[in-house]
């Protein structure tokens, strides 16, 4: 003989019946997206109003930084100044290192 249950439609389902997106939501927790051990690391440029507004100096600012791996994270208002905010992948010291050979040495 099979016994089987059906569920009471008058009674409030379990916290642990709901799928985890929406038990998730609920309890204000927010899934992780992306890379989970990817940190950033950060760095500034100050900047006058002037110099945002010439079409020169932010894209100058901007091309030097991308040669060391910087990207634009955000421009924050500052008042007179705006504050340019930059970011890149922390490296760890194992890829900080150059692949190759070094430059010879003078003996």
């Amino acid at each position: 003989m099979d016994l089987r249950f059906e569920e009471d439609p008058d009674e409030e389902p379990d916290e642990a019946a709901q799928p985890d997106g929406a038990r998730g939501t609920a309890t204000g927790m927010v899934p992780s997206v992306g890379y989970p051990s990817r940190e950033w690391e950060y760095s500034t440029k100050v900047l006058s109003v002037a110099q945002v507004g010439d079409g020169v100096t932010v894209v100058k600012v901007l091309h030097e930084a991308a040669a060391d791996g910087w990207e634009l994270a955000s421009v924050l208002d500052g008042g007179e100044k705006r504050v340019i905010l930059m970011r890149r992948p922390k490296r760890s010291a194992r890829e900080s290192r150059r692949v190759g050979f070094a430059p010879p040495t003078n003996n």
